[in-house]
């Protein structure tokens, strides 16, 4: 599996960084509200390479987008990482992936050559090579990187993973509601708490500032409790990670549709529903962390439906 091609956005290269392909979602087990037929009646919600013809379910990508500008080399998620206890999620569990390999193959042929990890939200797919396991513990796989993530979501998850009055104070001040469900047990403690202790977090708020040259955190909660989508600016282009606002293409012609991975659904839909005019009124290229194929894009509207059309 080898990293796919590249964007440029203004002065800077976007490159795809694969770890692992997910084929064994039908569409009723991703959206548990889907109704039945949806995909037979309209066959053009489901772009080539985005469904398996055979089983019918649909297919889904976990990676990491390399960005790479005259400045900084950026990694903008993580993916699931190695060896990483995950018994609720087997197809997550204890991997061996040559990701190290794949990266340096795109260009980044030492982990310390990069300079920020950006996270859109601390969920066991997105943070696991944040960490490495060596000499009996988790450290920084990117020793030299600065890992820049929500400060929101840091405490809420380190209150549920030490089960304390974090959890109740970052949920009132989210004000999403009760939560559908709850990250996965273990993430924070091997793939966020390291990069704390190393003192290599930079925890931020999530409100559309710039955090270093042309990039800017949008909230996008819901999916998680602070969320962030990512925007680069580059020489008067701009590209947007979405990160999981998006999971299938099948989602911008149904924005309706909640994952069975969303804690808070209903501000999920929300998010998706900015997302989507956003992108469709920018014209931006939006790079998805779950979309198959090239997993890169735009979204259009036309007819007041939304199109996906993969580049």
């Amino acid at each position: 599996m080898n990293a796919l091609k590249s964007y440029r956005i203004g002065d800077t290269t976007i490159s795809k960084i694969p770890e692992l392909l997910l084929t064994d979602f039908g569409p009723h087990v991703l959206f548990p509200q889907i109704e039945d037929g949806v995909l037979a009646n309209h066959p053009g919600w489901a772009a080539s390479g985005t469904i398996n013809p055979e089983t019918g379910n649909v297919i889904l990508s976990v990676h990491t987008w390399l960005v790479k500008s005259p400045k900084y080399t950026i990694l903008i998620d993580t993916g699931i990482g190695n060896d990483k206890h995950r018994p609720a999620i087997p197809v997550m569990d204890h991997l061996n992936e040559p990701y190290l390999d794949r990266l340096a193959a795109a260009g980044v042929e030492e982990p310390e050559a990069v300079d920020y990890v950006l996270i859109t939200h601390l969920h066991a797919d997105h943070v696991g090579w944040n960490t490495r396991w060596k000499q009996g513990r988790w450290i920084p796989t990117f020793p030299n990187a600065c890992y820049v993530f929500s400060a929101l979501e840091q405490s809420y998850c380190a209150g549920l993973a030490h089960a304390d009055e974090r959890v109740n104070a970052a949920r009132a001040k989210a004000n999403l509601g009760i939560p559908m469900r709850t990250p996965t047990r273990g993430v924070y403690e091997d793939s966020v708490e390291p990069i704390i202790e190393a003192g290599r977090a930079k925890l931020i708020d999530i409100d559309g500032s710039k955090i270093i040259d042309g990039i800017s955190f949008y909230s996008t909660a819901g999916h998680s409790i602070d969320h962030a989508s990512i925007v680069l600016e580059s020489k008067g282009e701009r590209a947007v990670f979405g990160g999981d606002v998006l999971h299938h293409p099948l989602e911008i012609y149904r924005p309706d549709l909640a994952t069975m991975f969303c804690e808070f659904p209903d501000a999920a839909l929300r998010s998706r529903r900015w997302l989507l005019e956003f992108a469709a009124e920018s014209g931006i290229m939006y790079f998805s962390s779950h979309f198959p194929v090239t997993s890169a894009g735009r979204i259009t509207r036309r007819n007041g439906e939304y199109i996906w059309e993969f580049e």
